[in-house]
């Protein structure tokens, strides 16, 4: 699988997610996703960048497009805050340790072909997320 292009987005403020919207949707367009699989991917990085401000205390984005047997959308989101302690409880959908719904990490995970999470304790976490044509 080769990386077509790859760019750093830095997740600091409210604009900035706006911006991962916008760029994640633009990637996914020039790849050639549908716009069902386009909205599933942009919904899954505005969930993640509003983790990584919130709950994280802001981080970065990394955007590349993939192409290999099939083209895609590679996004991970890393931030250096307080990490998840319990990644199981976290996917589980009514968890929430803010004030939403708790559908967050469980209905980004079925939003995406791909998942993978690493998380520690006082270090932060890393999140990424794959969306195939």
């Amino acid at each position: 699988m080769a990386v077509i292009s790859s760019e750093t987005i830095p997740v600091t403020s409210e604009p900035d997610i706006v911006f991962v919207r916008r760029r994640v949707r633009e990637t996914a367009a020039q790849i050639g996703l549908s716009l069902v699989d386009q909205t599933k991917v942009v919904t899954a990085a505005s969930e993640l960048a509003r983790n990584t401000l919130i709950y994280g205390g802001g981080g970065a984005m990394q955007l590349e497009s993939l192409n290999g047997p099939r083209l895609g959308v590679r996004l991970t989101f890393s931030d250096n805050g307080p990490g998840i302690p319990d990644i199981q409880l976290a996917l589980r959908d009514g968890f929430t340790t803010g004030s939403g719904l708790g559908l967050g990490l469980g209905g980004t995970k079925r939003l995406v072909n791909e998942f993978a999470i690493e998380s520690k304790v006082g270090q932060g976490t890393k999140i990424i997320i794959t969306r195939w044509k």
